[in-house]
């Protein structure tokens, strides 16, 4: 991961498991400063006592659905360096269409569209001009299947988000990272019991032989955040999910 910038403070949504999870501890290790915010006290409670360096880590309590907790969430922050959402709601929306629910795509919507598009819109104000906001989309965007439609919609709603907001918000940089398919706890929503059976079957298909795991997403959000030269710009993450 590039160089952090001295007393760097980053601000992850959905930082209490998988990839934001794997994000915040490489950052703390690194002596950036890091705020997790989320919905649920006993996952930011849990988050941070599995991770390092505690006198550089705070958690807020925010639901970016709802535009007022987004407001008060950086009135309480004051000054950040880097905006990076990983949140998602995704339970009951990988169904077919037949048998999609609205309430179950709302929430979806809300999460991983209307959330990213309130931090950018608040938060903003907070960066600085070298600042930048990471969104996270994925596959179904690019390789979309049955029961998949409402995840590919609002993944590829983001990477049009992010490109809009590249111009609208210059120079604060806003990019996209989309990851394939990544061993993280959301494949206990989306899987259940078959979990490892759909993993190790991905694994075989993929050229580089394995799935993802959240370090490699961690990874490239940190290029993301710290290339000065890359702005609107969607970063697959797959394994070469795309081509096969």
């Amino acid at each position: 991961m590039p160089e952090i910038e001295r007393n760097e403070h980053v601000l992850i949504v959905g930082g209490s498991s998988g990839m934001g999870l794997s994000l915040a501890a490489s950052l703390l290790a690194e002596g950036a400063r890091v705020t997790i915010a989320g919905r649920d006290a006993a996952r930011l409670q849990d988050a941070r006592a599995s991770l390092p360096e505690a006198s550089l880590l705070s958690t807020e309590m925010a639901d970016i659905t709802r535009e007022d907790d987004v407001i008060r969430l950086f009135d309480r922050l004051g000054p950040v360096d880097h905006i990076v959402s990983t949140a998602a709601s995704l339970e009951g929306v990988y169904r077919l269409l037949p048998e999609l629910a609205l309430p179950a795509v709302r929430r979806a919507v809300d999460s991983k569209l209307i959330g990213p598009l309130l931090l950018a819109k608040h938060g903003a104000p907070s960066l600085s001009e070298k600042g930048s906001i990471t969104f996270t989309s994925g596959i179904a965007a690019y390789r979309p299947a049955a029961r998949g439609s409402v995840v590919a919609a609002v993944n590829g709603a983001l990477a049009s988000l992010a490109y809009a907001l590249a111009i609208e918000l210059a120079p604060i940089r806003v990019n996209v990272v989309s990851p394939g398919w990544v061993d993280s706890p959301i494949w206990a929503t989306v899987a259940g019991d078959q979990k490892e059976t759909m993993l190790e079957a991905m694994a075989e298909r993929l050229p580089v032989g394995r799935v993802g795991q959240p370090a490699d997403i961690a990874h490239a959000i940190g290029f993301l955040m710290r290339n000065g030269f890359t702005t609107g710009s969607v970063l697959h993450v797959d394994g070469g999910h795309r081509f096969v």
